[in-house]
């Protein structure tokens, strides 16, 4: 009803017949309050005082507001006018005595007051005395509730405070008695003036923070249903009423909560409820004040204060009656249960006294729901107000002089009201009224508590595991079907939503005590005693043709879980006879019970609603719902519907989980043999979607889904289950790298990383392919790549359903099918060896946080490019020893252990035949050398690591095994050359001595302890030299002990000579046979034997004209080397030898001659830098120049006799030998520079010209006659 008036309520005044009448009328679109009449009642009944205010112009009044019979509705226009003292004031605070008119206007709002009910005055002077103090109200909360400010009362005034109200229209000035005299704001303002606080007030009245408690228009209806019931149980006072008076008195207190329930909070009908349950409560509790200081420190301290004292006294009567009357059993617990412990007891005894007497069809309900309600009760801590409710109970309480001190401010207990001793008095009620209990499903109910009780609170395990997830959803959806077929239910005419929220709680149980075992066993032998009185009815009940109720589901639930429960507690409880007794024949009775009913659990029109039920408790977030989740992306029978996918849009961020996701994707992809016709538009949308959730992942959750696909549909991943969907995938394949490759850089690596992971769980296969074609292909993108694919580690799933530590990951086998075999240039293998590098190890970032894993383990890369290929006659054998280079490098075998997964015993002796293989290198047809002589560096290098890990550890867990290898291998290399097993000498120390030629030992002291002589045909005598420099070609360390083994007498020149010529033989055999390495080893050898004066290598006179007049000794190694590759070269190139080497041999040969030659220069330019003796003061230029002609002369001799094709390296190092002489002859300021540097142009030239190629010959001429 819309209202343009006021609303005008009296009570029962005070003894003195004083009357209070006040009204709440609409301006603004708020509810406000004013003071209307103060007037005398001569009989004591209450009447209605006069009451008009005037409406401004184009400001409507407050629309709808009370539907109930006992408010008064007066609407119109006028002014307020009051009874005795009127005043006359406008925008300031006006004074007066006597009579007179006041007038004001409606158009400003101030502040007005309301006296309770029930308010005392004085008289004095024999005029009344009103209170005359006001102070400004807090501003409205933005809930909807008006503001109101207690004021304290004055000591000795009883009843109500006086308190402070929000704006409301601008009335007369009327006061009761003399007003203060106070400023005015301004004339014509109405604006509110500061109000005065009342005496000996402080600042606490004000500072005190009230909370959801202040006074405002629900309190005030409340507190009119109070004044109307007190009226109806007139001339007794409400604490007076029993619980026959209720039906006389209780309708006007209902009616107050319903209205304020239905009209203030439409959208939680129990906040309001709950709040005015709370305030009725504690009025209850509240103790009347004993001295006027109680009075003065509860207006102070008690947030109760103002909104109870405007409530009559009452009992707890009203309070269990009023709570009957509302079925607010669930607000009964959580009001009862944020009681401190004893007070929680106490009360809840009172309760059951209550009920015991004059037990009614009402009362039982009521009873069995509490008891029902308890059971399911859990604590919020997050209520402020059951927060307030307690402390305030806990003071009240407390020592009789609590109030009159300031109050320490109250700690929780955390183990306060143990649930156990409540459900001990519940107990001895439902013994109380047993007889009261008639209606077979009442007696359903009071069973059902029973064996719930003892189940959940006795019998589970302290850690019970909660109900999978689908049967909790059955036993939701069976409770929520009954709710629905009940049109008596409560629950009935609730949402979905709510009855969802309520059936967790019923099938959701949980104790966190136990009950103690007295109880425990007073309630096993009350339930077999009930279950025998009762147990045919209840039979019957359960066995009719009607629909199975609520009551029956949950007796034959309750007793079916105490069955199983109660089988386990015999088992594993130490019982004494009695007890043991008892709860076999109480098992026995309920097993027997249970076998003579027919009732089915599930009600087979929950399948209906299941889903619905499912959806409710995603799209409000309830009690596992994440759970639930994966029911709703599990379930094909919902997929599609348009709920399912209202419900996948509306909760999306839900299923960002990775095993959300996958449900979703099976779900989808496992549609069409459902036998279901979706559209594709709809199957597209859906995918879309789930893609979409898959996007949001983070990047370790999108790995896991990635997984899963692989797990789930192997390598091709979605493509082959979405054909549809994957129509144009190639193009979105190609322009996504497109875009990728041209913008590769740290700075967008996540949004590359992110565009790929929706490519690569639809086809994982294709896209790593394209990515390893790429990373070939497209200079220097093969890091940015790398970088990407190493955010996917996803991709080291193996092939089928293997352990992930066998068989071939997707991204190995990737690799190889899309590079190996197919690289075309030496820059595509040398971007494939780092792209390999990357996987293994990925590079470092400088900006991204993104975590890169190594992709591809150095075993497995082993293993599938390097194991199967190591073989001389497989043409990709080179490109694998570079690979398992580059996957030593990655991770280096300093432990090992990696390495062991290799089979390295048959990895050894591979190595080994590839080392055998180089021993008659040149002898291989050009088409079968598929390993260069540089590649027999790698193999070394490889075979040194290996060795050093398969040697014995202290911890060898198998040492009979190993032993087994190494007789394995021992008999294998003994089919190869003896210097292929000499280089295995570490790993065979100890077990087995080192075989060589029995030539050996002719220039060698060896021990007979680790060295063994055998006959080799190839070695006759005076091989003994050569076999000593193959020793030394093993490594550096070999060489340095095979030098300290020779036995060369020098004091013998025949032996030097001998020696000496022997060395030159022997190192012409090994030469065109060593590796760059080797080499470097007999470079080093030779200058240590030149050193050690055991290498006698005269220097002729050939390419001098005249006998230079130097110091030639700082220079002697460096000329005796290069006479020594000379003759070396011409022992070579003799007759003899000619047919030795292809044209490939020998340019093998000059680039290792090249290699020292440079060595030997470089030695040249140092010894020219410094003296070559101490206190030698002459520079060393005119011999560093002879030096340099020497050299040149030797290197055009050498050029002179091999094929043009070969000698390249040696004419550009020939070209460079004349620029270091060219450089330096010119700082020769010697006074015959100039005359020998035309004589040793004039040389230099005749030998020039005896170079064969004609461009060779033109250049270096060119290049002498340019000094």
């Amino acid at each position: 009803m819309s209202v343009g008036g006021c609303m005008c309520l009296s009570g029962r005044g005070s003894r003195e017949g004083r009357l209070r009448a006040f009204c709440v009328f609409g301006w603004e679109g708020h509810l406000r309050l004013c003071c209307c009449a103060q007037v005398r009642s001569r009989s004591g009944q209450g009447q209605v005082g006069s009451c008009a205010h005037e409406r401004t112009p184009g400001r409507p009044l407050a629309a709808t507001y009370s539907k109930t019979p006992w408010l008064m509705i007066r609407a119109g226009r006028g002014r307020c006018r009051g009874g005795e003292g009127e005043g006359k004031g406008r925008g300031g605070e006006g004074e007066g005595e006597g009579k007179g008119k006041g007038e004001g206007s409606p158009s400003r709002p101030h502040w007005v007051s309301l006296v309770g009910s029930g308010t005392h005055y004085k008289r004095k002077g024999g005029k009344e005395e009103g209170l005359e103090e006001r102070t400004r109200p807090q501003p409205r909360r933005p809930e909807a509730e008006l503001g109101l400010r207690a004021e304290r009362p004055r000591a000795g005034v009883s009843g109500a405070p006086h308190c402070a109200l929000a704006p409301a229209p601008q009335s007369s000035g009327a006061g009761l008695g003399r007003a203060r005299r106070g400023p005015a704001v301004g004339a014509g303002s109405g604006q509110p003036r500061r109000a005065a606080l009342p005496p000996g007030t402080g600042a606490a009245a004000i500072a005190m923070d009230l909370g959801p408690l202040n006074i405002c228009e629900e309190t005030t209806i409340l507190h009119g249903g109070f004044l109307l019931a007190e009226q109806l149980f007139s001339p007794k006072a409400l604490a007076e009423l029993k619980k026959s008076d209720w039906e006389q008195v209780g309708r006007p207190i209902i009616e107050a909560l319903r209205e304020i329930s239905s009209a203030i909070a439409q959208s939680h009908p129990q906040a309001w409820t709950k709040k005015a349950l709370i305030i009725i409560w504690a009025k209850v509790l509240q103790p009347c004040p004993i001295t006027p200081s109680d009075t003065d420190a509860r207006w102070q301290e008690d947030i109760f204060f103002s909104v109870g004292n405007m409530i009559p006294t009452i009992n707890h009567t009203i309070l269990f009656e009023l709570l009957k009357s509302l079925e607010a059993s669930g607000l009964f617990i959580q009001l009862l249960m944020a009681l401190p412990s004893n007070i929680c007891r106490s009360e809840l005894e009172r309760f059951v006294e209550h009920v015991a007497s004059d037990t009614s069809l009402e009362d039982v309900t009521f009873f069995l729901d509490v008891w029902w309600e308890m059971m399911k009760h859990k604590v919020d801590p997050k209520d402020p107000l059951l927060t307030q409710f307690r402390t305030m109970a806990h003071k009240y309480l407390s020592s009789s002089d609590e109030f009159s001190h300031p109050p320490k401010r109250f700690k929780a207990d955390p183990d306060a009201c143990p649930i156990m001793s409540l459900l001990e008095v519940l107990l001895d009620g439902l013994k109380q009224i047993q007889n009261n209990i008639t209606a077979p499903s009442l007696k359903c109910c009071a069973v059902a508590n029973l064996a719930d009780m003892l189940t959940v609170f006795a019998l589970v395990e302290e850690d019970p595991q909660e109900l999978s997830i689908t049967v909790y959803l059955d036993k939701l959806a069976t409770v929520i079907s009954l709710w629905n077929s009940d049109a008596q239910n409560p629950y009935h005419q609730q949402g979905l939503a709510e009855k969802v929220k309520e059936a967790e709680r019923d099938v959701s149980l949980t104790s966190l005590a136990k009950l103690p075992n007295e109880t425990l066993f007073v309630g096993f032998g009350y339930l077999h005693s009930l279950l025998q009185q009762w147990g045919e009815e209840l039979q019957a009940t359960l066995n009719s043709s009607q629909r199975l109720s609520y009551g029956s589901y949950r007796l034959c639930d309750s007793l079916t879980s105490l069955n199983q429960n109660l089988k386990g507690y015999q088992d594993t409880k130490d019982l004494s006879k009695d007890e043991g007794q008892l709860v076999s024949e109480l098992a026995e009775c309920v097993k027997n019970f249970l076998r003579k009913t027919n009732t089915i659990l599930k009600d087979k029109s929950s399948e209906d609603i299941t889903a619905s039920i499912a959806m409710a408790i995603i799209g409000q977030k309830m009690d596992r719902h994440m759970e639930m989740c994966y029911i709703f992306a599990s379930e094909k029978k919902w997929a599609f519907s348009a709920e399912w996918l209202d419900c996948l849009v509306n909760n999306k961020a839900l299923f960002r989980e990775p095993g959300l996701v996958l449900q979703l994707l099976e779900t989808v992809t496992t549609i069409d043999t459902s036998g279901r016709e979706i559209s594709p538009t709809k199957a597209e949308e859906v995918t879309n979607l789930i893609l979409d959730c898959y996007s949001d992942l983070s990047l370790l959750d999108k790995n896991k889904v990635l997984s899963g696909i692989l797990s789930s549909w192997g390598w091709k991943g979605l493509s082959e289950k979405l054909a549809t969907y994957m129509e144009g995938f190639q193009e979105d394949l190609n322009m996504a790298f497109n875009q990728i490759t041209q913008s590769a850089s740290e700075q967008g690596l996540a949004k590359a990383i992110t565009s790929v992971s929706r490519l690569i769980v639809l086809h994982p296969e294709a896209t790593v392919k394209k990515m390893c074609s790429l990373a070939m292909v497209n200079l220097g993108a093969h890091r940015f790549l790398a970088q990407i694919l190493s955010a996917f580690p996803a991709l080291q799933f193996p092939e089928g359903q293997q352990e992930p530590s066998s068989g071939t990951s997707l991204l190995a086998s990737c690799l190889k099918e899309t590079v190996w075999g197919k690289l075309s240039s030496a820059k595509e293998e040398k971007q494939f060896l780092e792209f390999l590098g990357y996987l293994m190890n990925p590079p470092e970032q400088e900006t991204s946080t993104i975590p890169l894993t190594p992709l591809l383990a150095p075993e497995e890369v082993i293993k599938v490019f390097v194991l199967p290929y190591l073989m001389l006659h497989v043409e990709e054998v080179d490109l694998c020893l570079k690979i398992f280079v580059q996957a030593l490098e990655a991770k280096p075998c300093s432990d090992g252990s990696w390495l062991l997964s290799c089979s390295p015993f048959p990895l050894l002796f591979t190595l080994c035949q590839l080392l055998d293989s180089y021993t008659k290198y040149w002898q291989h047809p050009k088409a079968k050398r598929h390993l260069s002589l540089e590649s027999k560096d790698m193999v070394i290098s490889i075979l040194e690591q290996l060795s050093e890990v398969v040697l014995p550890k202290e911890e060898n867990p198998s040492p009979e095994n190993w032993t087994k290898s190494l007789s394995w291998l021992h008999r294998k290399t003994e089919q190869l050359d003896w210097i292929v097993g000499l280089r295995l000498r570490t790993v065979f120390k100890g077990h087995f001595k080192c075989e060589v030629p029995a030539t050996l030992f002719e220039i060698c002291k060896l021990s007979e302890d680790d060295w063994t002589s055998q006959n080799h045909p190839a070695y006759g005598p005076g091989t003994g030299l050569l076999a000593w420099m193959e020793c030394c070609c093993i490594s550096a360390d070999t060489c340095e002990h095979m030098l300290s083994l020779l036995a060369v007498d020098t004091n013998n020149p025949e032996e030097v000579s001998f020696f000496s010529k022997g060395f030159l033989v022997a190192l012409v055999q090994v030469l065109p046979w060593c590796s760059p390495n080797e080499w470097k080893c007999l470079h080093q050898l030779t200058k240590s034997l030149l050193q050690k004066q055991l290498l006698h290598v005269p220097y002729s006179l050939e390419y001098v004209q005249f006998v230079p007049l130097l110091n030639l000794k700082p220079f002697a190694q460096e000329l005796q080397l290069s006479v020594l590759f000379l003759r070396g070269f011409q022992f070579l190139c003799s007759p003899s030898c000619s047919n030795w080497l292809p044209t490939e041999g020998w340019s093998h040969v000059v680039k290792l001659i090249c290699s020292s030659l440079t060595d030997l220069l470089d030695s040249v330019k140092v010894q020219s830098l410094c003296p070559w003796a101490q206190g030698q003061e002459k520079d060393l230029t005119q011999e560093t120049l002879f030096v340099y002609t020497q050299l040149f002369c030797h290197i055009l001799h050498i050029m002179a006799m091999l094929p043009e094709e070969v000698c390249e390296p040696l004419y550009v190092l020939a070209l460079e030998i004349l620029s270091y002489y060219d450089v330096l002859s010119k700082s020769d300021t010697s006074t015959n520079a100039l005359l020998r540097k035309a004589n040793e142009q004039h040389f230099l030239k005749s030998i020039a010209e005896n170079v064969g190629p004609r461009e060779q010959r033109k250049t270096l001429l060119q290049k002498i006659n340019n000094f």
